[in-house]
């Protein structure tokens, strides 16, 4: 019979899953998931194939490989099912009673469990239907027909009832609508492996217009399993003399049927696959004879057509393969799911603690996300999908080396909310030493003057806890951008404070009490070692204090003394190892005294004049 030209066709190496709410592609080297979340956002999780040097041995053997297939296809599917279930299953409602008891006690997500009892009832489910109960079916049916017994035909009718009662199962659960949906991500998993073997871009458009069926899918392999099923067990229980003459014992029998079912499935599975992945290579009419039956079953059962936006699912699952298959740099990643507070803290400590990033911004991430104060983060707690959500997105950021304070958008100082960006450095909580050394020496009616303020945090803390002393407060610095910020800041807390741009004194009037400073005091050496996100977002003018780090406070020394009232104090905060450099700087001072920071560095200087 000579050939037609169309008799070969050629196939994607890309094989696919349905899965709840999304879609799982296998490629050559990966594997992705894509699945919509209750948010209506397709989340992805992709992973790298690997095999043991036994198994990708044995996946290259004929007849071997379909039962090591099959036995990698029941693992990789059950587990990618429980993972789409984990975002899907995921909701927002308090944790009940049972799930805080199982978080706190054995450090379980209770979805953990429900995954684990819905898989082995499963299996438990799947022996019962299709070798017990058809097994049992057939033993009826010989003590009716007693000629039955023994015959070919006896095996012929076990057949056809595994086939009935799966067809009735498929009839059944398309009564439920999470199954139904499944069905219509099984169309969309096929449209969409079509559209790219026919050469079309992968668009939902182009998909829609492809069919809905396959005939690579595993559905196909139920008329080829039933032949094989016959002609094999047939055989076998024949050989074996596994009939009613040889053991008249019904119970016996029954047990030794299914034993031998249980044997022989990796046997009748290798075989199969081979000729699946035979015919799947052609599609003339002889072929399609084999075929007829299993596609029949995904047209009426297992495929429904699917929504646009199930479409749209399938093919971010199909391009994330193809970009991991063409390069291996790409990484993988992972769903964002709700789960057991410690266990997922600990993931992103791990995380940061490898990328160079301080564990204690994990800590605040979860603190802040959940509404919890750190301390309370070792109460064991379950994380919901949508907090899981927040964190990720703010890890995600962070781990791009930006400030994490800058991510928040605000901080919390000396009893203040303080909006951080860019626009100025991020407040360090030793500075609240400095702040509060001025509220306790302040006095009714001091003016004060915060020099280089940048967010205005000193000024306004100060100016908000001396709100019943009727002080006066300015706050002074060279950034315009920076005066913007700290004015946002003023306003957010509800404080008054004159506001002067201006480099250190040039445009400042007047004389006050107490003169407050925090300048730049890293040597401009040092800004290129420090770490990234002060480095690269931090504003190197709040950064850079000269040579030796000590500018500012040369030009603060030769002008204070024109600024402050007589029995004023100067206070500020320099760099670890310059207190003493700096306090020869003021000649003329009174006394000196040096305070330390939390850390018991020398901080913090009161200079008296």
């Amino acid at each position: 019979m000579a050939k037609n030209k169309n008799d070969k066709k050629t196939c994607s190496y890309i094989g696919g899953q349905a899965v709840l709410e999304g879609v799982m592609m296998m490629g050559k080297t990966c594997m992705a998931t894509a699945v919509r979340d209750p948010d209506g956002e397709i989340q992805v999780e992709s992973l790298r194939l690997s095999k043991t040097p036994t198994v990708e041995k044995l996946s290259k053997i004929p007849f071997i490989r379909g039962t090591v297939n099959m036995i990698s296809s029941l693992v990789r599917g059950t587990k990618t099912l429980m993972r789409s279930a984990a975002v899907y299953g995921d909701d927002d409602e308090e944790p009940g009673k049972v799930s805080s008891w199982l978080a706190e006690k054995f450090k379980i997500n209770v979805m953990d469990v429900v995954a684990f009892i819905s898989t082995v009832l499963g299996v438990v489910l799947a022996v019962a239907l299709f070798m017990v109960l058809p097994n049992f079916i057939v033993s009826t049916l010989k003590g009716w027909f007693p000629a039955l017994a023994g015959t070919v035909w006896e095996f012929v009718v076990l057949g056809v009832l595994k086939l009935a009662i799966f067809l009735a199962y498929m009839a059944l659960i398309l009564f439920i609508p999470d199954i139904k949906r499944l069905y219509m991500y099984h169309g969309a998993e096929h449209k969409t492996i079509t559209c790219f073997e026919r050469g079309l871009e992968l668009t939902v458009e182009n998909a829609k217009s492809c069919t809905r069926i396959h005939d690579r899918c595993g559905t196909s392999f139920l008329f080829i399993v039933l032949f094989i099923n016959i002609v094999v067990l047939s055989l076998v229980n024949w050989a074996l003399g596994i009939n009613d003459i040889n053991i008249p014992n019904a119970i016996l029998l029954f047990f030794a049927r299914i034993g031998v079912e249980l044997v022989l499935l990796p046997v009748i599975a290798g075989v199969s696959y081979e000729i699946l992945k035979l015919l799947a290579r052609f599609d003339n009419w002889f072929v399609k004879i084999f075929k007829a039956p299993g596609m029949l079953i995904q047209r009426v059962f297992t495929t429904r057509e699917p929504e646009d936006d199930m479409l749209e699912v399938a093919i971010t699952a199909f391009k994330k393969v193809l970009e991991m298959d063409a390069d291996e740099t790409v990484p993988e990643q992972k769903f964002v799911t709700g789960g057991v507070l410690s266990q997922k803290m600990d993931e992103t400590k791990q995380l940061f603690q490898a990328n160079g990033i301080d564990e204690s911004d994990a800590e605040w991430i979860y603190a802040l996300v959940l509404n919890k104060k750190r301390s309370e983060l070792k109460e064991e707690a379950i994380v919901s999908s949508s907090e899981a959500k927040k964190i990720d997105e703010i890890v995600k950021k962070r781990l791009g080396g930006r400030p994490l304070w800058y991510i928040i958008g605000d901080t919390e100082f000396y009893d203040c909310t303080i909006k951080v960006d860019e626009r100025a450095l991020i407040p360090r909580p030793e500075t609240e030493i400095l702040a509060e050394a001025v509220v306790k020496m302040a006095e009714e009616g001091d003016k004060i003057l915060d020099m280089c303020t940048g967010s205005g945090c000193i000024a306004i803390s100060v100016a908000k806890h001396l709100a019943d002393k009727s002080v006066l407060v300015t706050a002074a610095d060279v950034s315009d951008a920076a005066i913007m910020l700290a004015k946002e800041n003023a306003n957010l807390n509800s404080v008054s404070i004159n506001f002067v741009q201006t480099d250190l004194f040039d445009k400042v009037r007047g004389r006050f009490n107490l003169i407050v400073c925090n300048p730049p005091y890293i040597k401009s050496s040092e800004i290129p070692h420090l770490q990234k996100e002060v480095r690269e977002y931090e504003p190197k003018v709040a950064l850079d204090g000269g040579e030796d780090g000590l500018d500012f406070y040369r030009r603060i020394a030769k002008d204070v003394h024109r600024y402050l009232a007589k029995g004023g104090m100067l206070l500020l905060e320099c760099g670890e190892n310059q207190a003493t450099d700096i306090i020869n700087l003021f000649e003329k001072r009174e006394y000196a005294i040096v305070m330390k920071d939390f850390a018991g560095v020398d901080r913090f200087l009161k200079i008296a004049f």
